[in-house]
């Protein structure tokens, strides 16, 4: 069985003592492909320096998150992360997006960088992966406005009801982005998701954070997507190998992997 875990910052500081270690532990458990998004124009050489470590594993995506929208480096950041699209090799744009849980006050900015990005993305024919931490109406609104058939893309650990996911499935096009908030007790999301067909869904894993259970509280490890994938097939009362080969294999339609 072979997994993709399709978002994972494994290129941060809290793997800065064992990050070779942390891949190659991922490839043992059967995660051998990690999608990387990028955050900010200050993570871009660390992240492209582990694809390069692990060509056949690592792929890297190029985007401005949310929470590091900010008035007075906007404008270099977003050129930034043209001149990347323009000359690197980068499988999506992303983690792009709205984030209303730290700062509501940067709305307006955040608003201008995702449609920016969005728009990069139609250029150079990527998915996107989309970051709506408390702020899904407002980023599928715009997603709704701008979409097309050049329109593609995931909402990255998605949380939301069985009334959003109807949204998100009906643009056609877009995924579910499945992490371990799906093992939390109570979350409500496994109730959720029983509802959506598989065909819908992708893993990931948005490592050092919220590591599944049993690992709750742990930086998270994109090995641990299995346990993901576990509850996965525990809700839908399907066997591991097919959830491995359906995420997967909609991960790989997505991102053109």
């Amino acid at each position: 069985m072979q997994f993709i875990d399709t978002h994972s910052h494994l290129y941060s500081s809290q793997f800065d003592e064992d990050r070779a270690h942390v891949v190659t532990a991922a490839i043992t458990a059967g995660v051998n492909t990690i999608l990387l998004p990028n955050i900010s124009s200050e993570y871009t050489k660390e992240m492209n320096n582990l694809c390069a470590k692990f060509p056949n594993n690592c792929f890297a995506m190029m985007g401005l998150h949310p929470c590091d929208v900010k008035v007075e480096t906007l404008t270099s950041e977003l050129r930034h992360v043209q001149q990347e699209l323009a000359t690197g090799k980068y499988i999506a744009v992303g983690e792009i997006g709205l984030d209303l849980h730290w700062d509501k006050s940067t709305l307006e900015i955040q608003k201008k960088a995702f449609i920016q990005q969005i728009e990069l993305a139609k250029h150079y024919n990527l998915p996107i992966a989309i970051h709506v931490r408390d702020s899904f109406a407002e980023a599928i609104e715009i997603i709704e406005k701008l979409n097309d058939k050049n329109l593609r893309g995931v909402f990255h650990c998605f949380t939301g009801n069985a009334e959003d996911a109807e949204r998100v499935i009906n643009l056609g096009g877009f995924y579910l982005g499945i992490g371990g908030v799906l093992t939390f007790k109570n979350s409500g999301l496994d109730k959720t998701i029983k509802e959506i067909n598989i065909q819908h869904l992708i893993l990931e894993t948005d490592s050092p954070y919220l590591a599944p259970t049993p690992f709750r509280g742990k930086r998270n490890e994109s090995k641990y997507l299995v346990n993901i994938a576990e509850k996965l097939a525990e809700i839908h009362t399907i066997e591991l190998s097919e959830v491995a080969q359906i995420t997967t294999e909609n991960a790989k339609q997505l991102f053109d992997l």
